[in-house]
Parts: structure tokens; sequence; C-alpha cells
């Protein structure tokens, strides 16, 4: 049936087989082709564990994706990933049309969810580095290590201007400047499009290299009231757009293949719902030509507050729809979101115009990806995945992601860097050997974890590989008040910082360091030179009585696996040179704070950073 489906009229193969045709002509071809129902099914996109053959066989959906920590098995190897995808995809060629999927994953700080993979420093970090070319080699590196698993498609960020909003990790700054001059990370992704490339319309340079990108999440997730996950953005147009939209021209300059809609409202009106800012805007006054992606579950969310949760599925799927999302991230309901949609239509709540148009940028960017000709993962990749290139670039970007906030009580008695030859040193706090606190949340699970979910070097196995033969390292999490007492320490390391974290999990009011981490440092410091270290996916609220005992203090935000990172600089291999992309507030009860504010008074200002030599 498939084969003879894809037969011309006169037994010869479509158009929109043959490779060699412009993309467009092949998106006509094979949309006139479609029916109804293949339309519908194009603008799924469904959870792996939903996959099944009737999905995508019979019914034909046009993307698969898997949720945050959703593996093929415990630790599953590049291999396991890539047999995964390969078979969905031989699953959808069998289709009538054999339309390829597009396979998505969370590759917020390199392939994430792959037990084994290079994980890079998250955004903030990458934010204090302010090096747009080191992010763009972030993005290749992550490209090569997605496509070695066979997923084409990456979701990969915000603007955030309330630290107690638990996505700012996933933002490069609260300044759209940097956060613009970072976008680099799109042609990491997906390769440098021609200087004669039209404005808008989605590009990859290479169906092995390179992955589409995706720029998230439209628009204004980073301004809710309150730093709420989800919540509401209150703000006029003209500071949406010179804020929060800022770095989206930059992103489809760049030929971004896919922009995903923000579970956020702007003053009240669900982005999912808006038309204006979804159709009117991104589509028409920034000129996006690639297609817009729902958010997880977020036809479901935006029926809320009815009871339960997605009891009037039909009516908001025609809302986002009619508003200009293109593809659902449904993500388990695919029958319910079939018969629904095909009701609506059918009812005449949802214009095949709009259905033409979606499918029309879905068969685009598919058709431009190469799918349809390189279907399936490259072998050659797999050794790829966690190799010693990637992991020096990491280890790269964690050094250069470190800000020096403070180095000595006076200026002229500089702390670090540290004596590699000491005798006895003390390294305290929880976060010090835990590469899952380490790498933060979005990383093997969607939340995160404890220990060692994954291959790395913890912060303590870096301190040690550091230090000459001599040193005797003595490691305690929280020291017996006996240790810090009598222990004749040179200097004593606490590592301190918060657990991981992902979305709404990470809202906080209370922005203390976790494990009662004051009083750990203090007790600490009272005794022995210290340096503390903060391992956070944003600023902690540091009291002016820490500060003060305290020797030196680095920011490390969310390292990811490679720990050497923080010892080159400590021990004086490497300078700091990375400056704060956040405002370092005194208290919480100042938030929100930026700069430029009229009343901005913070502990240590957004560009802030010390260096051990020279300026």
């Amino acid at each position: 049936m498939a084969a003879a489906a894809a037969q011309g009229d006169g037994g010869e193969a479509p158009l929109y087989k043959d490779a060699s045709a412009p993309v467009e002509a092949r998106v006509r071809d094979l949309l006139s082709r479609m029916t109804l129902r293949e339309k519908v099914a194009q603008m799924a996109q469904i959870e792996r564990t939903v996959a099944s053959p009737r999905g995508l066989a019979e019914l034909g959906a046009g993307s698969v994706l898997n949720g945050g920590g959703s593996a093929p098995l415990e630790r599953a190897s590049p291999v396991d990933w890539a047999a995964m995808v390969d078979g969905m995809q031989r699953l959808a060629l069998t289709s009538r049309l054999g339309v390829p999927i597009l396979y998505s994953t969370d590759a917020v700080h390199g392939n994430s969810n792959v037990y084994g993979a290079t994980i890079f420093p998250h955004n903030v970090g990458l934010g204090a580095s302010r090096d747009a070319e080191l992010v763009r080699k972030i993005g290749e590196a992550t490209a090569l290590e997605v496509r070695a698993t066979g997923i084409n498609w990456a979701f990969a960020p915000c603007v955030c201007r309330n630290p107690r909003w638990g996505r700012c990790y996933e933002s490069y700054s609260e300044d759209p400047e940097i956060v613009r001059s970072l976008t680099t990370l799109v042609t990491g992704l997906q390769g440098q499009p021609p200087a004669d490339h039209p404005h808008g319309y989605p590009f990859l340079a290479s169906a092995r290299e390179n992955v589409l990108g995706c720029a998230k999440h439209f628009v204004g997730d980073g301004g809710t009231e309150n730093g709420v996950n989800e919540g509401n953005t209150i703000c006029s147009y003209e500071d949406l757009e010179g804020i929060h939209m800022l770095p989206y021209p930059d992103c489809i300059a760049q030929g971004v293949a896919t922009v995903m809609a923000s579970y956020s409202k702007w003053n009240g009106v669900p982005l999912h719902a808006s038309r204006y800012l979804l159709t009117d805007v991104l589509k028409g006054k920034l000129g996006f030509k690639g297609f817009v992606v729902s958010d997880w579950e977020a036809v479901d969310r935006l029926c809320e507050p009815q009871q339960p949760r997605g009891s009037d599925y039909r009516n908001c799927l025609a809302q986002s729809i009619n508003a200009g999302v293109d593809m659902i991230m449904i993500p388990f309901r695919f029958d319910k979101y079939f018969d629904d949609f095909v009701s609506s239509v059918e009812a005449g709540e949802i214009p095949m115009s709009r259905i033409d148009d979606a499918v029309e940028r879905i068969l685009r960017v598919k058709f431009i990806s190469g799918v349809f000709e390189h279907p399936f993962s490259d072998p050659s990749l797999l050794d790829l995945v966690g190799c010693k290139e990637h992991r020096l670039l990491a280890r790269e970007a964690v050094r250069k992601s470190l800000v020096l906030l403070k180095n000595g009580k006076t200026e002229t008695e500089p702390f670090l860097p540290l004596v590699k030859n000491a005798k006895r040193i003390l390294v305290a706090g929880i976060h010090a050997d835990n590469i899952g606190y380490q790498c933060g949340g979005w990383t093997i699970a969607w939340s995160g974890g404890s220990g060692k979910i994954t291959v790395g070097t913890s912060i303590l196995e870096a301190i040690k590989e550091s230090l000459g033969a001599q040193t005797e390292v003595v490691y305690e999490e929280f020291p017996a008040e006996a240790t810090v007492e009598t222990g004749e320490f040179s200097y004593a390391v606490v590592v301190v910082g918060e657990v991981p974290y992902v979305e709404g999990s990470g809202d906080r009011t209370d922005l203390s360091v976790p494990f009662d981490g004051s009083t750990l440092i203090t007790r600490v410091a009272s005794k022995i030179p210290t340096l503390v270290i903060v391992i956070s996916g944003r600023p902690l609220q540091i009291d002016p009585q820490v500060l003060e005992k305290i020797d030196a203090l680095v920011a490390a935000w969310l390292p990811g696996s490679e720990g050497m990172g923080i010892t080159d600089c400590l021990f004086g291999d490497h300078d700091f040179v990375g400056t704060l992309p956040v405002t370092w507030y005194k208290s919480v009860d100042q938030l929100p704070m930026n700069a430029g504010d009229a009343d901005y008074d913070p502990l240590f200002p957004v560009g802030y950073g010390l260096r051990m030599f020279s300026k």
C-alpha cells in the first residue's frame, strides 16, 4: 500500500521523493497528496512510549520526542538510543506516503539524556563566559552527540529577569543583549547559512553533522510576575519586544527551524492562544517560516482551571491551532488529539487553510533537514559521544564560566590561586563529590539526580588530581567540630549550593544557601582560611557576615561533567575570565532587580568578576 501510494500517476516516483527538486515544489506535491487525517497526524508530536506501530505506520505521526528522563532502558547507551529511533523511523517509512518522523530531545546542555554524553555548563554559566565562539562550538559538539543517537531535532534559551524563577539557569543572562550575542548556539547546532540565505527560512547545513534547533519559549517566559513558572508577564508590547523578544530575530536570521511557544501568559493571554504574537508578530513581522511547536501538554494546560485538566480539549486544541501553533506536543493522548482535531475541522472550527499552512511549514523543515534522504542514524558518529575532544571543550567552558567574586580579605593579600603543595587541606560540602548536583536539572533524569549519575569528574576528584602527591586531602560533607578545630589545615574548600530542579519545582522565594550552607561555611571559615564555591543555577543569598568571614568566593553555576575546569582556575593554571550574567542581589526582598533599574543596589552587579592576575 505504501509503495503504491508513493508512485506518481504514471508509475514514476513522485516529485516529493526527488532530492534534486526545489524544496517548495516538494512541499506542494506532498501536501497535495495528503488526506485530512494524514495532515492532522503530521501536526502531532507524541512521546516515545506511545510511538506504536499504529501511531507511526498507520496514522503517520509527524514527530516523536522523549520526555526528560524517558529512555529506552536504564543507562541506555548511544547504540540503544540509535536502535530505538531507527526502529521508529522504519515504521514511519511504511506509512502510506512514507513520510519520516522528526525525533526531538531536550539537549539543554549537551545530549544530556544519554548516559556518558558530554555535559556542558548550563546556559547561565555560558552567559558568564560572554564567549560567542565557545557557545557555537558547544552547539557543534552537541549536534554531533545528538546525531550519533539518531536524533535530528534538539530543544535547546530564555531571558531571566527574576532569579526566583526555576528556569533561570536555562537563560544566558538577564541582559537581552548578552542573550543575543550567544544565539550563535543556533549556528553551532544547524550550521552556518550562506550569505544569501532567505530571511526567516529554516536551514540545516548537514543531515549527518547538524540537528534542527529550537528557539524557546516564545515569548516572555522569564519575565513573569514574582518569577512564577508558567505565570503571567505583565508589561507593554514595547518592553516585551525590547527585552524578551530581542534574541528571536537573531535566531531567525540564522535560519532557526523551529520555535516553541511558552506556557506563560502575556497580560493574561496564554501564549498558546495568542494569534497576535504567534501569527501576526512571529510569523508576520519577524518573518519566521519554520514551524511553531507547542510545549509539553500545553493544550491541556490551556484548559485550566477547568476540571479536570483538558476537559475541554477540543476547544483548547482549536484555540492553539488557530492562534498559530503548527505542531502539538501532545504527548500521550494521541487518539484523543486525533479524534478531537478531525471533529473540529469537520465542524468548521479549524479552517483547512490553517491546517495546510501548518503542514506546509512542517514539511518544509523536514525537506530542508534531509530526513527523507537520510532517515537513519550514522554508526560512524557513535564514538563522538563523550569523546575526549568534547570533554576538553566542556572543560574550557567550565573555566570560562567561573566568576571570582572575592579574592582575599584585603586587596593587597589575594587568597587565590591555591597552593598545590600544601601539607593538608579540608574539602567540605555535599556538592564537592556529586556529579548529579554539579550537572543540575535536565541531566539523565528530567529533574537531574544525586551522585554518580553519569560519567564525569567531581570537584573533589579534580582537586585530588590537581594537587601534589604529598598533599593529604580530608573530605567530610559536614565536618565535625573536632576536625575543624584540630585539623591543622593549610586551607579549606567548601562547596555548597542547590539540589537539581527543573521548571516549577525550582521556583523559590527563599534563596538562602540550602543544607544550612551558611552555618557550614561559618563553622569552617571561623577556624580555617576558606574558599567557598557555589554550585547553583542562580545567585543565592550570601549574608554580609558570611561574606566577611571567607577568604575567597567563586560562582561556578552548574558546571556539568568536567570538574577539572574548576581546578584549572583554582590552582592558577588559568585565570578567571567570567563576569556575572545576572545581578547578585543582597536580599531576596530586592527582587526583581535588574541592571539599569533606578534603585539598582546589588551585592555584585552584572558584569562583575575579578581576576587573579592582570586585568
